[in-house]
């Protein structure tokens, strides 16, 4: 009897697929630009803070000479920057006190909400920030709030509820998470308000990361998150994503992407926040492709 040949099985390789939006934001980049600018033109500087929530940011801007402090007391020199997150009129003041030179990279979204905060406060409103507390951007808005002002991610109990409230928020908080704050307000305490005010503070980039990162969840198994675990804008993308009901992995580095996580799944999803550089999604994805072949 004459063998039968079986056809040898044709493996389906892996689908990758780049969220339409993703990575450095204009403000990121304004800021990075500022800096190697400054650098080149005055010398080795600080900032107060890291500029942005990326390690491989900031010690790629530590090789040109550009490095972190944590406090005005660790200071070396007499130039110094602001980060992207901002800081308050009170750190202003101490900078300007000390005689500093201050080279100031500010993203224009955050000064947008630091300018809301105040006039808020100057017409008699409580400022409510709906954001991380403890975030570097959030403590700023609160200081240009004058002292009237409180940072949460959860609708705040009074004792006495306030007659004028403002809500704004963290410009790298979700939409439908602010919305909801916001509605909450709404559905509980508008009856004992007498005047109820909402700016939207959430930035562009922000808005157009989180849609395309949900569009494509809708087209693939598992999406990878690229970016600083400290990222306020990352992890809100790994949260809208794991939301809509995709497995979702968030990672700052493509050495910690598991194997594992590829079994069974064909389309694979990459996003990353505001502040991940072009440089480590293509090692993501150069990775992803390696682990398939």
């Amino acid at each position: 009897m004459e063998e039968i040949k079986k056809a040898p099985l044709r493996r389906v390789g892996l689908e990758i697929e780049k969220a339409a939006e993703l990575g450095f934001c204009t403000g990121v980049r304004r800021a990075i630009d500022i800096l190697e600018r400054a650098a080149r033109e005055i010398g080795p500087l600080q900032t107060l803070g890291p500029v942005v929530h990326n390690q491989q940011v900031v010690e790629g801007l530590a090789r040109s000479g550009i490095k972190a402090v944590e406090s005005l007391d660790h200071l070396q020199g007499n130039i110094l920057a602001i980060s992207s997150h901002g800081v308050s009129p009170q750190v202003l003041e101490q900078i300007r006190d000390r005689g500093l030179q201050i080279v100031d990279t500010t993203c224009p979204f955050v000064r947008r909400a630091q300018v809301a905060a105040r006039r808020l406060a100057q017409a008699g409103f409580l400022v409510i920030v709906f954001g991380e507390e403890s975030h570097p951007e959030v403590q700023g808005v609160l200081g240009w709030a004058e002292g009237k002002g409180l940072a949460t991610l959860e609708p705040p109990r009074f004792d006495k509820m306030p007659r004028r409230i403002g809500i704004i928020s963290q410009t790298t908080q979700s939409y439908s998470g602010f919305a909801r704050f916001v509605a909450s307000f709404i559905g509980s305490d508008l009856a004992t308000l007498s005047e109820l005010r909402v700016v939207n503070t959430i930035c562009d980039a922000t808005r157009e990361r989180q849609q395309a990162a949900l569009e494509l969840a809708s087209r693939v198994d598992l999406i990878v998150v690229v970016g600083g675990r400290n990222s306020a804008n990352s992890r809100g993308l790994a949260e809208i994503c794991a939301a809509a009901g995709v497995e979702t992995y968030h990672i700052e580095r493509a050495g910690e992407i598991d194997p594992a996580w590829l079994r069974n799944h064909r389309r694979v999803g990459v996003t990353a926040g505001a502040s991940t550089p072009d440089q480590a999604i293509e090692e993501v994805i150069a990775k992803l492709k390696h682990l398939d072949r």
